[in-house]
């Protein structure tokens, strides 16, 4: 069964959309009624107090906010990535206390993987981790495009542990990296907003300074020096930032039908044909990325890579033709269509961006 929002969150999620997109800037209204809603226990294990839901689950629910909120979506995707890290690879201790919070909506979470520079495989790390003499290990360094900046409560940092190896073609991550759980009140991090980007403006997408950040090695996640194993694992879960897409062109859809309908169009068959065709592309890219949260297929982590591209292209072909359906109705400053065709090509540029989506399938015909 879909997931349902609630009519009153939906509504103040779509209030949040208009209000942060204007502003350039995440709306801590709608942010404080997503962690109210229970939403965010969805991949966390039941015995940590979450819903225990799988990538369908995670998919489905991305979707739902993403059809009225695409920045609000984007940031529950990524606590959703780092809530279903702790469960898979943390110990014990971490998943005792990392989990009921972010369960709960206590605590929202963050990836802060991207670096100016580092490319899209984050294959060029400049942010280093060292070990102290006392065990504990010291951050530094900034990273790019991190999503929650500055609202989330935890960040899932990748960093350079070792001297790097020669860059691997094809793939993502590299070998000498470790992720640490570190913690937005650690004294050593520093978010900065003001990015301006074109779409997801209400995403809180910025900078994340590390200055002297000291962190225990309990709160380092997965071996060290084997970061590269846990980003292979994140395909292989099926949660597919192609959910965000096809929410955000069921929105655009939406749109040319409420369109159609206001202007008694509905009646002309050439209308009814091309509301269908555009239903038909959406339900295809849908199809798509429950087959990768479904992980049915002989190779998920390829599936997955998959969605992406897929229903990220959809998704802005879809918006671009609304655009046009709507015609002038949809070109003056501020459309909704204009906002949401922007959010769908700026799910392209987010990680994996679609380019390394094309190098990874391509690496997998070349082993």
């Amino acid at each position: 069964m879909r997931p349902q929002l609630a009519p009153a969150f939906r509504a103040l999620l779509r209030e949040g959309a208009e209000q942060s997109d204007a502003a350039g800037e995440a709306d801590r209204e709608a942010l404080s009624a997503l962690r109210a809603s229970g939403l965010l226990a969805t991949a966390v294990p039941a015995a940590h107090g979450g819903a225990g839901g799988d990538a369908t689950a995670v998919n489905a629910v991305v979707e739902q906010i993403a059809a009225v909120n695409p920045s609000v979506a984007i940031i529950a995707f990524q606590h959703f990535a780092v809530s279903a890290r702790i469960a898979e690879r943390g110990t014990p201790h971490q998943q005792t206390r990392w989990l009921p919070p972010l369960a709960d909506g206590t605590w929202l979470a963050a990836s802060a993987w991207s670096e100016n520079g580092a490319g899209a495989d984050k294959q060029n790390l400049s942010t280093t981790a060292e070990r102290r003499a006392d065990g504990a290990w010291l951050l530094n360094g900034s990273k790019a495009f991190t999503t929650g900046a500055g609202v989330a409560d935890l960040y899932l940092v990748l960093t350079r542990t070792a001297r790097p190896a020669a860059a691997t073609a094809g793939g993502y991550g590299a070998a000498g990296q470790t992720f640490f759980l570190v913690g937005a009140d650690n004294p050593g991090v520093r978010p900065e907003l003001g990015l301006e980007l074109a779409g997801m403006r209400g995403s809180a997408t910025g900078l994340l300074t590390l200055d002297g950040a000291i962190v225990p090695d309990t709160d380092r996640l997965g071996p060290r020096d084997e970061a590269a194993l846990i980003i292979a694992g994140v395909r292989e879960s099926g949660a597919s930032l192609g959910a965000v897409a096809v929410g955000t062109a069921q929105a655009a859809f939406d749109l040319a039908v409420a369109h159609a309908r206001a202007r008694g169009l509905m009646d002309r068959p050439a209308v009814r044909h091309r509301l269908v065709g555009l239903a038909t592309r959406l339900e295809a890219a849908r199809a798509v990325v429950e087959r990768a949260g479904a992980r049915t297929s002989a190779d998920p982590g390829l599936t997955t890579l998959h969605s992406k591209l897929h229903a990220t292209e959809a998704a802005e072909e879809i918006c671009l033709d609304v655009a046009r359906i709507l015609g002038s109705a949809g070109y003056r400053d501020g459309a909704r269509i204009g906002r949401l065709l922007a959010d769908a090509r700026g799910i392209s540029l987010m990680g994996p961006t679609n380019d390394l989506c094309r190098d990874l399938v391509a690496a997998s015909w070349t082993g």
